[in-house]
């Protein structure tokens, strides 16, 4: 009998090993949320990854009063001799946009994000997780001025990590959701473009063979409509833009997942039935169906994990567990290690 409660901490004590193998440091902007700081405790406890914390230390101290944070640095950005190089750095980065003097030590001072994307800017730090407390757009913005996304994608995508329980679908339970955070309404190109990252991001964390479904309502042409022929146009450049990966479609999520379904419905797919990166129409249909799978089969969903930015910065959803933001951190630190 297959105990998916180890499966589902196997998995994310295998990506922590990995951290451990080439530690890096990780940026936590939101110290004055308790949540970070009792993930701080795990993670410095566990040894994968180093830390920094940006605030006010007593600030800090005063809510962590029970917690053994004395392994994670902590930088005062009202104090910190790096932040006259950070404002003047900042202004260079985004003088085209009108950034000044005034409105960089601004932006620096009251948003600490952007001090955690200029430690990655300026390679004191390998990555930020933030998102507890803020929306996406306040987590995503400063890293897309300041980092800017990486010469080897279009453009930036997000993915959750799916380890569901009791389920022999997918890698044994493990799934990659995409687009599920960030990108509204990809067109045929974009959503090719998604379907390739997130191939490569399945890859890099689980190590096994991503087989990619691009999901719609409809499979191999059961229903005709606009949404299934953008579907079916990304499927296609998909295929001929990584020819290196597995990706078919258009699939109805059993199609994709149920073997038995498969063989009905697209019986000569060598994705359908097997798939474990399900690449999703628009954001509605991916935000909802990682929620889904969440709350309906008590899945452990980490993300949202951005693709496509310079050096990783990933998004935390702002119901997460501490544990949540753990394995974010961990998977954070491994895509530092292959950020080269």
């Amino acid at each position: 009998m297959v105990n998916w409660d180890v499966i589902t901490v196997e998995f994310i004590d295998t990506i922590k090993e990995k951290a451990k193998s080439e530690k890096k440091r990780i940026v936590l902007p939101e110290s004055m949320d308790r949540r970070v700081l009792e993930a701080c405790d795990k993670i410095l406890k566990d040894g994968f990854a180093d830390l920094i914390l940006i605030g006010d230390f007593q600030e800090i101290k005063k809510l962590a009063f029970d917690l053994d944070l004395h392994l994670a640095t902590i930088i005062n950005p009202y104090d910190s001799p790096l932040t006259e190089e950070f404002i003047l750095k900042l202004v260079e980065l985004r003088k085209d946009k009108g950034m000044t003097y005034d409105k960089a030590k601004k932006l620096l001072l009251e948003d600490y994000m952007y001090y955690a994307c200029m430690l990655v800017q300026t390679h004191r730090a390998d990555g930020v997780v933030s998102g507890a407390c803020h929306s996406t757009s306040n987590t995503l913005r400063p890293a897309l001025q300041i980092i800017k996304s990486s010469p080897h994608a279009k453009f930036v995508s997000a993915f959750f990590l799916m380890i569901v329980p009791d389920c022999s679908y997918g890698e044994n339970g493990i799934f990659l959701f995409a687009d599920s955070g960030l990108v509204q309404n990809p067109n045929p190109e974009e959503l090719a473009e998604i379907a390739g990252s997130s191939a490569l991001s399945f890859q890099l964390l689980v190590e096994k063979e991503p087989l990619v479904a691009m999901i719609s309502h409809s499979t191999k042409g059961s229903a005709n409509h606009v949404d299934v022929d953008k579907v079916v146009s990304a499927t296609k450049i998909a295929h001929d833009r990584y020819p290196q990966y597995l990706i078919d479609g258009e699939f109805q999520i059993d199609a994709a997942i149920v073997p038995e379904v498969a063989k009905l419905k697209a019986p000569n797919s060598l994705v359908a039935g097997r798939a474990n990166v399900l690449i999703f129409p628009d954001l509605d249909a991916g935000n909802s169906g990682y929620k889904l799978v969440q709350r309906l089969a008590k899945a452990q969903a980490y993300g949202p994990i951005c693709q496509g930015i310079a050096a990783p910065v990933n998004d935390l959803s702002r119901g997460c567990s501490v544990d949540d933001i753990v394995g974010v951190v961990a998977i954070t630190a491994v895509q530092a290690q292959n950020n080269r």
